[in-house]
């Protein structure tokens, strides 16, 4: 059967309109506020990190940026809220390091950081801190890995809880060290801190965020830091790495996501507005503040995070399951 040519001009015609429509509606977007999606609770570390990028974005475009704390288990309540939400560029995903190890640490985990999010951008990294209450004997870190090792039955590592970087860079200290220490989790890097103040537990590996502050004021001895090299907040302070600890690295890393389906216009656009971000100056003392560290260009992409995502799943998983310590 032959259509006539009036039939078929109007096919085009109304095909070039759909065209139109999504390319003018792509063009507008972002026309309404944007949610930024944090899976842990108001004043926290990543939180800070994510508050500082939605305030510059919103200063920059004229567009609301708005963050959204929806916690719980891990970061894994937030994920999966993300996971199922609307692919229409206005619900984004600011999580760390628990995006890797989630996989290994809940035996039922309701989605897949390797495919069900869009992969937008790293941000920052955090580097972590190996620290001691204030009157701990070691005077520094080669006399603390001796000491470690003499009286590993003596001492209390506390961590902010099962599955919380600091409880994951213990663990790796302890695989390092060939020891096992007694560890004490807290709900929290607040309640771990205090802990360590009072003398209650002896060390702590946790992140600059929670710990810069009580390091310059003298109120907790400092050994090391976790990064690959030393850090601009604490350049007097060595890495593990250079102290024995061969290849030892633990960031507190943060990528963004965005739920799958997501148009990649839109995505590479939000990639910008984070780069853009990052460049102004408010973000950046906040974040120097906090003692981050800003990450390579080569991380600020999509595959970038994907990369380091699988990388960071890979080694991440063989500890945690190991250790043999799971979340329901």
């Amino acid at each position: 059967m032959k259509l006539s040519k009036t039939l078929v001009a109007a096919g085009v015609i109304a095909v070039s309109s759909l065209i139109t429509v999504s390319a003018l509606a792509q063009a507008a977007w972002p026309s309404k506020p944007i949610s930024l999606v944090i899976p842990f609770a108001a004043g926290g570390p990543t939180d800070v990190v994510g508050r500082s990028l939605a305030a510059s974005m919103t200063k920059s475009t004229g567009n609301s940026v708005i963050v959204e704390n929806k916690v719980g288990a891990g970061g894994t309540v937030g994920a999966a809220y993300v996971k199922n939400a609307k692919p229409d560029g206005y619900t984004f995903f600011l999580h760390h390091n628990g995006m890797a190890t989630a996989p290994a640490l809940y035996r039922k985990l309701s989605f897949n950081p390797l495919t069900d999010f869009e992969y937008v951008s790293q941000v920052v990294d955090v580097p972590m801190t190996l620290v001691a209450r204030k009157d701990f004997p070691a005077k520094n870190i080669k006399e603390l890995i001796t000491y470690v090792k003499a009286n590993k039955t003596k001492i209390n590592l506390g961590n902010a809880g099962l599955g919380a970087v600091s409880h994951l860079c213990g663990m790796m200290l302890q695989k390092a060290l060939d020891t096992d220490l007694t560890t004490v989790p807290f709900s929290g890097t607040g309640p771990a801190m205090n802990a360590l103040l009072g003398g209650q537990i002896d060390l702590m590996c946790d992140q600059t965020t929670n710990t810069l502050g009580q390091i310059k004021g003298g109120t907790v001895k400092v050994y090391a830091v976790t990064t690959a090299k030393r850090i601009k907040a604490l350049p007097a302070v060595p890495t593990l790495a250079e102290s024995g600890l061969k290849d030892f690295e633990v960031v507190v890393w943060h990528g963004v996501y965005a739920p799958k389906g997501t148009p990649t216009e839109i995505t590479n656009k939000f990639n910008g507005m984070i780069k853009n971000a990052l460049k102004d100056p408010d973000v950046i003392k906040s974040l120097t503040d906090l003692g981050t560290e800003p990450v390579p260009a080569s991380k600020l992409t999509p595959a970038g995070l994907e990369s380091w995502l699988k990388t960071e799943i890979d080694k991440y998983g063989p500890v945690i399951r190991a250790a043999a310590q799971f979340a329901d």
